[in-house]
């Protein structure tokens, strides 16, 4: 899906024009994507890595009523539903601790590198979203795909440095890039890496 947002008051002919002036470049980019779209995984997976944090957690079921994650020991988690076998019961428990996860690492993470820049912000929100691995709003709220936890530390602190440049140029200047670069010398490179990192996030995540 390709999605346009444009100011208010900007009337449906500019809107036309602008799509018809993209449409090879969004046509181009969606052939991308969904090349770089998860690739199916099991209804039940049995292991669950989230390079953010360099760890990984083999997975148990049991049938039970609620829904519930709970770690029965090291490197180990047991995923409690009403039905083990249902692909949305799974995915809607594994999301739930995915997202407990990302609040834990995340917003604190985010909160040293505003340090670290003299960047602030304003809030910062935590969502999961299929093409978007951040945004930065122009009333200074951030917000960041739980979908990081996939990725590399080094990735993900670029991401998170590429947000709250956004806080001093809300563009891709050339002066906004070569705030990041100063941040985060091999910007380039990383940022290659998370357009690529798709693939590292399963499949139940988008159900």
């Amino acid at each position: 899906r390709v999605e346009v947002v444009v100011p208010p008051g900007v009337g449906v002919p500019a809107i036309e024009r602008f799509v018809a002036h993209h449409r090879d470049w969004a046509e181009r980019r969606s052939r991308e994507f969904a090349l770089q779209a998860p690739e199916d995984a099991e209804v039940r997976p049995s292991q669950v890595e989230l390079a953010a944090l360099g760890g990984s957690w083999s997975i148990g079921y049991e049938q039970g009523r609620g829904r519930r994650v709970s770690g029965s020991a090291p490197g180990e988690i047991r995923v409690r539903v009403t039905d083990p076998a249902d692909r949305l019961q799974v995915s809607a428990a594994m999301l739930s601790w995915l997202g407990e996860r990302a609040s834990e690492h995340l917003p604190p993470l985010l909160a040293t590198l505003s340090f670290e820049t003299g960047i602030d912000y304003r809030q910062v929100q935590l969502r999961r979203q299929r093409t978007r691995w951040g945004s930065c709003s122009t009333n200074g709220a951030i917000s960041l795909n739980v979908s990081l936890m996939f990725q590399r530390p080094e990735v993900v602190r670029y991401l998170l440095v590429h947000e709250l440049c956004h806080r001093r140029h809300m563009n891709h200047s050339p002066r906004f890039w070569s705030l990041v670069e100063a941040f985060e010398p091999h910007c380039r490179a990383l940022d290659a890496e998370l357009l690529a990192g798709w693939r590292r996030v399963p499949a139940w995540v988008f159900p």
